[in-house]
């Protein structure tokens, strides 16, 4: 009504002040009894001077080239929590963090020593002191994120999932080809747990080839939740079960032949339908395991399960906590007093590749394999009923 002119508020206003006397204003307000209405004059100046896109946190940084200087893009939950401190722990060199509103950015910026906090993701790209870019950001702009820091010739830490689509792994796959030097890695942390490791070192004696039952009870979560959506998250097996499938991958040793895979079936009582589903997986070596990514589980039962059947003996792991050998020789059990899934020792392998030169600690064909075979997977779910 205001705007229609149907309501006619100037008799209400009985001061006026410019922005630079705010604090007379003030005054006025808590001393005038007569005072109704103050407006503040804000200066007429143009709307791009008054954006800052980038803030110094710590003064008087210096950096050696020739270690990991990093940057960040995103400052959510899990970057803020799990990946910047391991970061700090692996002794990267942290330059600059970007979050898109910049007041997160500032906030752990500040928290974990960064050089600078950003709005603008070229403040990262377009720095020459950066070498690494890690991205922590929705799924839907990872490969925009790495294709540019590849093409700028920066090495990149990417959360998973690398891509939600083959369109965009074709892009991404030029990229890397078209670079000089970079790596490239994606968060495939559980393949550096503590037990995984023994669970690979046990299976490296097994000369034939191994079944695997890897169980993921992993709740259920809105239909509405960005993770869900198809174009956004990409759906929680592109967003999650890609970390079993490249698990798998690792413990076999072997390439990945074949995918098959089933979700249940459409139901008026289920809204989302794919994130309760078997995937089949085959090697060339002979080995095969099931992925089962189920949300409809209940919390009693533990969230991560995986089993291993090889050579007339089995391994089982309950939550990276507990690990249990069934025949083996010379092994019982590996409990950790907590739980470990491998973050900080991902980061590690892939800091020291970049300071030693050494390979990145997991092949740009492997992540492309897993990645690959994960999309297809997602595919085979969407195309049933």
């Amino acid at each position: 009504m205001m705007a229609d002119g149907r309501i006619n508020v100037k008799p209400l206003i009985s001061h006026h002040f410019n922005f630079d006397d705010a604090v007379e204003a003030y005054k006025t307000l808590s001393d005038d009894k007569q005072a109704l209405g103050i407006l503040l004059q804000y200066p007429d100046v143009p709307k791009e001077s008054l954006i800052v896109k980038q803030v110094t946190l710590k003064q008087d940084v210096s950096f050696k080239a020739d270690q990991p200087v990093c940057g960040f893009i995103g400052a959510g939950n899990y970057a803020s929590r799990i990946l910047i401190p391991a970061y700090a722990k692996a002794g990267a060199q942290l330059h600059t963090i970007v979050s898109s509103g910049g007041v997160s950015a500032t906030h752990h910026g500040e928290k974990n020593g960064f050089h600078k906090a950003a709005t603008d993701v070229t403040e990262i790209l377009d720095n020459k002191e950066i070498n690494t870019v890690a991205v922590v950001t929705q799924h839907n702009t990872h490969a925009r994120y790495v294709i540019d820091a590849l093409n700028r010739g920066k090495n990149v830490f990417v959360e998973k999932p690398l891509a939600l689509d083959d369109e965009e792994l074709d892009a991404i796959e030029q990229a890397y080809n078209e670079s000089t030097n970079s790596k490239l890695m994606v968060g495939f942390n559980r393949r550096f747990a503590p037990q995984i490791v023994k669970i690979k070192t046990l299976l490296q004696s097994v000369n034939q080839p191994k079944s695997f039952i890897m169980t993921m009870n992993a709740g259920e979560i809105p239909k509405d939740t960005w993770v869900q959506d198809i174009k956004i998250g990409g759906g929680r097996i592109i967003g999650e079960a890609c970390h079993y499938i490249d698990l798998m991958r690792y413990l076999t040793g072997a390439k990945i032949v074949s995918v098959q895979a089933r979700r249940m079936g459409n139901h008026p009582a289920v809204e989302v339908t794919e994130d309760k589903a078997a995937i089949l997986l085959g090697f060339d070596d002979g080995s095969f395991g099931t992925i089962n990514y189920l949300a409809n589980g209940g919390k009693a039962f533990p969230k991560e399960r995986i089993e291993v059947f090889a050579g007339d003996a089995v391994l089982q792991l309950d939550n990276f906590r507990k690990l249990r050998g069934f025949g083996w020789k010379n092994f019982k059990k590996m409990n950790l007093m907590r739980q470990d899934k491998g973050q900080t020792a991902c980061v590690v392998a892939f800091l020291e590749s970049i300071r030693s030169g050494k390979a990145s600690p997991i092949s740009f064909d492997e992540l492309m394999e897993v990645s690959r075979y994960t999309i297809e997977a997602a595919r085979q779910l969407r195309s049933q009923k």
